[in-house]
């Protein structure tokens, strides 16, 4: 399927005191909402994700199944696809575009569920990376609504040593002298190459690389992979865009608003649902140490550990298939 769908929101008040002018939220659906409208899925995109790629984590005879999920997949705004720097008219296109909270994501995700698509109650939200994030955040946000969560690979609560990798691949990005501060008029390549080569070190686990797990993948060499991932963000990805996801992953915090002034602690206390939390053992920056302080404070939540030599990308359709096993188990037993 290709294609997606706009919920236009207007202007929306953001958390920072700026304002998100004609915002945009794309999504797409799939399946049927039940007559009781009680079979709610809800998969946010992750960081270079969007609502197609999502696509990888459901299908039929699968625990997520179009066949008996409502499975509404949103793109997270600076993703090219929903408002992004790339995408805003001027004077807030590019880095002029303003900051954007996982709060303002979610805000706006509720508004589509419960104003476009009549939804109020949600089964599971789910989702890899900054799509777990999100889904900590949808049941931190609104508890009394989300049922259930199954964050994979992700975190309630952007961890000071993931917010020190965000700043190395940031500064290799904007190291190019075409970047000139976001104010570019042909994409900063040499700046995006190298955003994605270092990149690769982190998505990665050292074992991963010490075994040659890269051939698995096709390449014949370390070197091969790093120049696949270059290309791919120089072809693939706007640098604006890239960095405002950035800013609002760095910023990431479930406790960072009115309803938990910062208390940590109490906003996991917060998050009724019931959760799977589901780290990968050899993830670089999501490392399970942090779920585990997480379950200790959320009533209804199990630690489920996942040991995988794909590091973060594990979780990434297609490259650990007893990864996407224990997924798919996972996400049965929530939704039973």
């Amino acid at each position: 399927m290709k294609g997606f769908d706009i919920f236009e929101l207007g202007d929306v008040a953001l958390q920072s005191g700026q304002m998100m002018r004609g915002a945009r939220l794309a999504y797409k659906t799939y399946g049927t909402l039940s007559a009781q409208r009680d079979n709610v899925v809800v998969l946010p995109t992750f960081y270079t994700g969007t609502s197609e790629r999502n696509e990888g984590f459901f299908g039929p005879g699968r625990a997520l199944d179009p066949a008996h999920h409502y499975i509404v997949s949103v793109d997270m705004f600076g993703n090219g696809q929903s408002s992004s720097p790339s995408n805003t008219p001027s004077p807030h296109d590019g880095p002029r575009f303003p900051h954007v909270s996982l709060w303002d994501n979610i805000a706006c995700q509720h508004r589509l569920l419960t104003e476009r698509l009549g939804i109020t109650r949600i089964a599971l939200v789910a989702g890899w990376s900054m799509a777990g994030c999100q889904a900590y955040q949808w049941a931190a946000q609104y508890p009394s609504m989300v049922d259930a969560i199954l964050p994979f690979c992700a975190s309630a609560r952007t961890s000071v040593h993931n917010h020190v990798f965000l700043e190395g691949v940031k500064a290799a990005l904007c190291a190019d002298q075409n970047w000139n501060g976001g104010h570019y008029h042909t994409q900063p390549v040499a700046g995006l190459k190298a955003f994605g080569r270092v990149y690769a070190g982190w998505a990665f686990s050292q074992t991963f690389y010490r075994e040659g797990l890269y051939r698995r993948l096709g390449f014949e060499q370390a070197e091969d992979l790093l120049v696949a991932w270059e290309n791919d963000h120089a072809e693939n990805w706007d640098a604006n865009n890239l960095l405002a996801k950035l800013a609002t992953w760095q910023a990431g915090d479930i406790s960072a608003n009115t309803l938990y002034n910062g208390d940590f602690n109490r906003a996991l206390g917060s998050i009724t649902a019931r959760a799977v939390l589901m780290p990968c053992t050899q993830d670089l920056y999501f490392p399970p140490e942090d779920n585990a302080i997480e379950a200790q404070h959320m009533p209804n939540a199990q630690l489920q550990p996942y040991d995988s030599a794909w590091g973060h990308c594990a979780a990434n359709p297609g490259n650990d298939a007893g990864f996407t096993r224990a997924l798919d188990a996972h996400l049965a037993e929530l939704l039973r």
